[in-house]
Order: structure tokens, then sequence, then C-alpha cells
């Protein structure tokens, strides 16, 4: 299933400056619009039961994020709350998967500025001459109460640069780095093969149908869709790229392991099928890699 943005682009930037900034915005998409396809499945075949009194209520507090966008409501601490506490809870309790509710939920929050660079750079400067034209008070260890108007007007007009959407994101940046990840990541990958039958690992072809699923099904998708694209005039072909270089990105978007790993557990009820599976996707993101690298290595000699 999904492409693992994190190792896809860490193997691409391992070839350096060579690769054109075309193919590393190309895949960047790719992995993107791949783990919204990825949720979106989750949601329509892996849930359970639907509770339409938990669906309206999510609804309802997807109205009111929306209402809040519309009337200007620029607070991170309310969008956390109606988004977390209101929209995430119902559809975990609407019997959906909590997975989409993120993604409509972040659809509501605004992601405009109140301030334009240009203007917030002058503005800026401004408080800054006029900071520096106070003369000091070296006998008190305090600020003046105009410097500290200065600092109140700068404090403001840098929140007001900055969307809150993207606000929300960076304060969530290291809680889900270094905690969310990492819990997931240690509960989703673990497959112990320490006294297991390697016949039972192998005793269906699950491994190697979830393997070339991710392999060939990559990069004939990718490969595919973007010449239809380009014969369809849809899209025209990325700029700096050539056909090796699509088959080094089709082979790259075969690694496979957050959202890849999650759907195994919720597709397969037979821990031995999830270990075979999950097999599936190591080899095929090992493979892909590697063979990614080369090719594109060589594609840009």
């Amino acid at each position: 299933m999904a492409t693992d943005i994190a190792f896809a682009l860490g193997v691409l930037y391992l070839l350096g400056d060579k690769i054109p900034l075309s193919l590393k915005v190309f895949l960047t998409a790719l992995a993107i619009v791949d783990d919204l396809g990825a949720v979106l499945v989750i949601a329509f075949f892996y849930t359970s039961e639907i509770s339409t009194t938990s669906l309206m209520l999510g609804a309802l507090f997807l109205l009111i994020m929306f209402l809040g966008n519309k009337l200007g409501v620029r607070s991170i601490l309310f969008y956390a709350i109606v988004g977390i506490g209101g929209v995430w809870t119902a559809f975990l309790l609407s019997g959906i998967h909590a997975t989409i509710a993120a993604v409509l939920a972040a659809f509501m929050i605004p992601a405009n500025v109140k301030i334009k660079e240009t203007s917030y750079a002058q503005a800026i400067q401004k408080y800054l001459d006029k900071f520096r034209g106070i003369d000091p008070n070296d006998k008190i260890p305090t600020l003046t109460n105009e410097q500290l108007h200065i600092l109140d007007s700068i404090k403001k007009d840098t929140d007001n640069a900055i969307p809150p959407l993207q606000k929300l994101e960076h304060a969530m940046h290291p809680f889900v780095t270094f905690i969310i990840i990492p819990i997931f990541a240690l509960a989703n990958a673990g497959v112990s093969i320490l006294g297991t039958d390697m016949n039972e690992l192998f005793s269906t072809n699950i491994a190697m149908g979830v393997a070339l699923g991710l392999l060939l099904g990559k990069v004939v998708g990718v490969v595919g869709f973007t010449f239809l694209s380009v014969k369809l005039k849809v899209a025209p072909f990325p700029q700096g790229m050539n056909i090796r270089n699509l088959f080094g990105l089709g082979l790259l978007a075969s690694i496979g392991f957050t959202m890849s790993l999650f759907i195994t557990n919720l597709a397969f009820g037979h821990e031995e099928y999830i270990a075979q599976a999950k097999i599936g996707i190591f080899a095929a993101s090992i493979v892909g890699g590697v063979l990614g690298y080369v090719l594109l290595k060589r594609s840009t000699k």
C-alpha cells in the first residue's frame, strides 16, 4: 500500500545534488497522495458497524471547526480541542476508522495568514528601528513600557504571519516524531522469526504476493499513470526527468513501512498471516530501495 515518505526520500537524498528538484517534488507528492489513499482504504474497507449518532456528532464538530475558520478564529487550542476531543472521538465511536478524522479536521483549520511576508518584514524592521531608538536605562535592568509595547506588537504580528494549521503542525511535530511514530513502529513492525519454522512463514503465497504487489504494482502504477496523464494532456511530463528516473521513482515508491504495516494488521486476523505479509513488505522495501537507488544513480551520470 502506501509509500513511506521518510524512507523513500531518505534513499533519494543519498544521491545528493545529482538528483533534480523535480524528482524530489514528484516523489514527495506521490507519497503524500499514496498515504491519503491508504487512509481512504482504511475508512471504506476496514470499518466496523457504523453508529449514525456518533457519525452525525462528528459531522457537527467538523461544522463547528468550519464555522470557526470562516469567522476568523485562529486559536490552535480551539481547533485542537474540537478536532481531537470532538471530531476524532466521535469518529472513533462511530465505527469508521479514526485516521480519516484527522484528514477531515485538517481541512477545517485555517491555512492562510493575516499578514503577508513583505508586510511582516517591513513591520518588524520598523519595530526594531523604533526599539533601537529608545535610550536604554542602565540603572534599571528592566524594559520600558514603550519597549514592552513594541515587543507585544512584534509578537502579535508574528502570530498573524503564521497560518494556524502550520502552527499546530509545528507544535505537534516533536510529540509526533519522538513519541507517536516510535510507538507506532514498535507496535506494528515487529516480526519474530526466532524459533519459528521457516516453512510456516512461507506456507502460503502471502509474502510473495505482498512483495510483488508492492514492487510490480508501484512501478506499473507510477509509470503507467504518468504516461496516461501525459497522453491525455492532464499534466506535462515533469521537467528534468527521464524514463529511467521515472522507473527509479516507481521502485522507491514500493518502499512501504508505516501505513503498509498498519493495514496489514487490519487486513489479516491470523498472526501467522500477518508475519508473512510483513516479511513481504520488508522484502519489497529493501529490494525496491536498492534497485531504485542503483537505477537513479546510473540515470544521473
